[in-house]
């Protein structure tokens, strides 16, 4: 699977720098907001086709990723609290 960095970025330039996938304009935001809003992942795909099933996989990977790593530091910041 794709590097994180390799499938979203942010450029001043483009959108005024809010997170995109790589070679679009197509904000990691709106993926977000389909799932949120119960479309499916092809759904998505279908109505964004600038963005392969390959991005958008990496991103979600990396957006789990990313939310594991700060549940982690939380839970073993309230132990070091608590003990």
């Amino acid at each position: 699977m794709a590097a994180p960095h390799l499938v979203i970025h942010s450029d001043p330039e483009i959108l005024g720098g809010t997170p995109v996938f790589v070679g679009t304009r197509v904000p990691l935001r709106n993926l977000i907001d389909y799932l949120e809003g119960g479309y499916n992942l092809d759904e998505f795909l279908d109505d964004f086709p600038s963005v392969s099933r390959e991005q958008a996989i990496a991103a979600l990977e990396a957006a789990h990723e990313a939310l594991a790593d700060i549940y982690s530091a939380a839970c073993r910041a309230v132990s070091a609290v608590v003990k």
